[in-house]
């Protein structure tokens, strides 16, 4: 039995054409850049943006125009600046990633990781000393300021979704002005009201002043998880006889569930690499502190920050490696937040 031949379709030979039209457009003003580089000597900055920019609008422009009309046109010209702006972003982020590994993967080793600092100095060996103890500080400064954030601002998040009440712009304004706050002014809020009450600086301190900065960034992405939620699932959980609040939480929380773990993570983000806050809050300590409630504390940006306004090679070489421990850090959460999540789902969906 033969089998018929699939029939290309009319607009398959549409989509090649397209793609190699697409590909010269792309590289002829590349080729032309590189050419004037080479042959002008000029700073490859003017060359990128006043040269190939220039030639790739123009260049997709009249592409645009002569397949699809005035839309295409403009169409193509927004196309040709989110990939170049996307492009540079991506260059940005990749240098970084770049001096962060590179620098400090000098200052790695395995007592770096669970040593302190008790007595090193700006010109102590790497062989001695690491970031264990702020290592520590940052866990637990970030888990006190987690427990305080994620439950009030998941319960912000729900109340703006799930409540019709009036004043619901109000506090959707208040929100979004807490998530412009300088975080240097959280710091500085926690730091009269340490005066006022006679408190010292301790790592509890340091949790309330990144709470403001955390709590906003998750009532916000964690309120547009639930908005994108379908309301036929709510409709069908209503009808099938569910009181309101079980319809919530067995229906409309766990198909939001991957939107919440976003709003946490991102939550952490912004908080785990704060600087200034704990500055005002916290007294940087060199030793292993497990009380949140008193003593000096080190956390990752304290402990680069101490480090990186040295004048000698050893102390900036700890501020890099501090950094790219900060960044592992980073990682590992994410990682394993993504991680616990998806094997749950996955083993709810093969039950």
């Amino acid at each position: 039995m033969t089998t018929p031949r699939p029939t290309i379709q009319p607009w398959s030979r549409q989509v090649r054409s397209m793609r190699s039209s697409i590909m010269v457009v792309a590289t002829l003003p590349a080729l032309l850049a590189i050419a004037i580089l080479m042959l002008t000597q000029w700073d490859f900055s003017v060359v990128l943006l006043c040269v190939f920019l220039p030639m790739q609008v123009v260049a997709g422009a009249v592409l645009g125009a002569l397949s699809f009309g005035k839309r295409g046109l403009k169409d193509a010209i927004l196309m040709v600046f989110a990939v170049f702006l996307f492009s540079m972003v991506f260059v940005l982020l990749l240098s970084v990633l770049y001096s962060v590994i590179s620098t400090g993967i000098g200052a790695l080793s395995p007592h770096f990781f669970y040593e302190n600092n008790r007595y090193v100095n700006t010109t102590t060996s790497l062989d001695y000393g690491g970031v264990g103890h702020a290592i520590l500080g940052t866990l637990e400064i970030v888990l006190i300021a987690s427990i305080i954030s994620v439950p009030l601002g998941l319960a912000l998040a729900i109340y703006l979704t799930q409540s019709r009440a009036k004043h619901l712009a109000v506090i959707r304004t208040i929100v979004q002005a807490l998530s412009g706050l300088p975080s240097v002014v959280s710091g500085l809020f926690i730091l009269a009201f340490m005066h006022f009450f006679m408190l010292q600086p301790s790592g509890l301190m340091g949790a309330l002043a990144l709470f403001p900065l955390m709590l906003p960034t998750i009532a916000r992405v964690a309120e547009e998880s639930l908005k994108l939620v379908p309301p036929d699932l709510r409709m069908g959980a209503l009808a099938l006889g569910a009181p309101n609040y079980r319809a919530f939480f067995r229906v409309i929380l766990p198909a939001a569930k991957t939107g919440i773990v976003t709003a946490i993570l991102l939550g952490l983000a912004r908080v785990i690499g704060e600087t200034a806050p704990l500055l005002l809050t916290t007294t940087v300590g060199n030793i292993t502190n497990f009380n949140i409630f008193s003593g000096a504390i080190a956390t990752l940006p304290t402990y680069i920050y101490s480090f990186l306004g040295s004048s000698y090679d050893v102390s900036q070489l700890r501020a890099w490696g501090g950094a790219l421990v900060l960044l592992i850090l980073v990682a590992v959460l994410f990682i394993s937040a993504r991680v616990l999540t998806r094997k749950k789902s996955t083993k709810r969906k093969s039950k």
